[in-house]
């Protein structure tokens, strides 16, 4: 499977259309799958990676909240709006965009159509809080976990491509 890149968020995405709050910190990461996936596919191979699996574990603990793969499916079918911490905040058939409980961080994962397969996509959204200057800022965590967090991204987003490529061929 090809590497996970960083790139712009598609113009007219859901995660884009977030780019006009001042101060907000946008992230968007792809992958190419060798075959066509849906956004679907996506998200639930997404939300049960063991990766994954292993945030929901620590949000168990540390916010109380408990998901289950049945609930990953019922989020990827759309018959849910919310997941662990996250509620659906939009969604369209290509793309949704979720918004974790504090209404600070948001995660967003898009499929589109190419020539050769599918582009696996994922971002988040940090939005900024009110600083004593009266400016927005992200604060001083975000900046210091900033690098585990594009690291820990990229990884989120491989584990999904192996999972979704896993599924369709078992």
């Amino acid at each position: 499977m090809p590497e996970v890149e960083a790139f712009d968020p598609p113009v007219d995405s859901l995660l884009a259309g977030l780019s006009d709050i001042p101060g907000i910190y946008l992230d968007c990461f792809k992958l190419i799958a060798p075959f066509p996936y849906t956004l679907q596919d996506l998200v639930l191979a997404f939300y049960t990676t063991p990766l994954f699996k292993a945030e929901r574990t620590v949000l168990r603990f540390t916010a109380r909240r408990l998901s289950t793969d049945a609930e990953a499916l019922a989020l990827a079918s759309g018959h849910t709006d919310r997941f662990a911490i996250w509620k659906v905040e939009d969604r369209r058939t290509d793309e949704i965009l979720l918004g974790e409980s504090s209404g600070r961080t948001k995660s967003w994962l898009g499929v589109a159509a190419i020539a050769n397969g599918t582009e696996l996509m994922f971002g988040s959204a940090v939005l900024p809080v009110k600083g004593r200057d009266g400016q927005p800022t992200l604060g001083p965590v975000f900046h210091t976990l900033l690098g585990a967090h594009k690291v820990y991204s990229r990884a989120l987003l491989a584990a999904a491509g192996r999972g979704i490529t896993q599924a369709s061929a078992g």
